[in-house]
């Protein structure tokens, strides 16, 4: 990894007071989905981009949410702390994704259906996985920003963006132009966050989760399962869809659930990715 991308890391600013104040509450035994709306409120852009997010095939309810207070009465104040970190996070970094080839809103929309995935995955098999896993899968791939943003300036986008458009493991890709996969970079950021150790390690083991300490294997493995079926550059491809299958199989893990899952997606997103 170069200096320039470690500096860049270490002088990201931090996270904005309205992220600190909803984690604060979510932390607080005495806090109220009422204290949450009241600051998540003070935030106009936060509150845009929850009401748009509520109202999006990710959560795909029946009717439309037109309040903060609906929108956290609905969602759980988990699920708006998971939110939070996102939408402050994509608000601090300048999101320019033209070395992947896809728009800013292209990249947030499929960050969603990764996060939909894993809802719809695990929210009858295991509730305790879906908590953990929506948040980290909707922040795993925020490291690309900081990546693309470092081939921008070493004028390296075309080079770069042909690889991906051909590659079928981006991380690769990464790694072999600024020596460090988006997960990697993901983590550490999160980290210099002062992000809880657990979601800052299934994220950095999510390449490498063979690898990762047995505590972290499992969700990682599921991290990188995700990031596979809507990769950035060939989002539910059946060659993806089958890389990831095969990779279930091999771990041992039921792909039924999986396989239903990706169903479902394809057909909430249809014609979206």
């Amino acid at each position: 990894m170069t200096k320039d991308l470690i500096d860049r890391i270490n002088s990201i600013p931090p996270l904005p007071k309205t992220f600190i104040e909803i984690n604060n509450i979510y932390n607080n035994p005495n806090g109220t989905i009422s204290d949450i709306s009241k600051v998540v409120e003070e935030d106009p852009m936060l509150v845009a981009n929850i009401l748009k997010i509520a109202n999006s095939p990710l959560y795909n309810l029946r009717a439309e949410i037109k309040s903060v207070s609906q929108a956290v009465s609905l969602l759980g104040m988990k699920e708006i702390k998971a939110l939070s970190a996102v939408i402050s996070a994509k608000k601090l970094l300048k999101v320019d994704m033209e070395p992947y080839g896809i728009e800013p809103e292209k990249f947030a929309h499929l960050s969603n259906m990764q996060g939909a995935l894993a809802k719809i995955w695990f929210k009858n098999i295991n509730l305790q996985k879906e908590d953990i896993l929506f948040m980290a899968v909707l922040l795993q791939e925020t490291g690309k920003i900081i990546i693309a943003d470092e081939v921008i300036k070493n004028d390296e986008s075309y080079q770069f963006k042909s690889e991906i458009d051909l590659s079928v493991d981006v991380s690769q890709v990464e790694k072999s132009f600024v020596g460090i996969s988006s997960a990697e970079v993901t983590a550490k950021i999160f980290k210099h966050w002062g992000f809880d150790d657990f979601t800052v390690n299934i994220i950095h083991y999510s390449n490498d989760y063979q690898n990762a300490p047995q505590e972290y294997k499992e969700y990682a493995l599921y991290l990188k399962i995700i990031r596979i079926s809507i990769s950035i550059n060939s989002p539910l491809s059946d060659r993806n869809i089958a890389i990831s299958e095969n990779i279930l199989q091999k771990e041992n893990k039921n792909t039924e659930a999986f396989l239903n899952a990706i169903d479902i997606i394809k057909d909430k997103y249809k014609g979206t990715y």
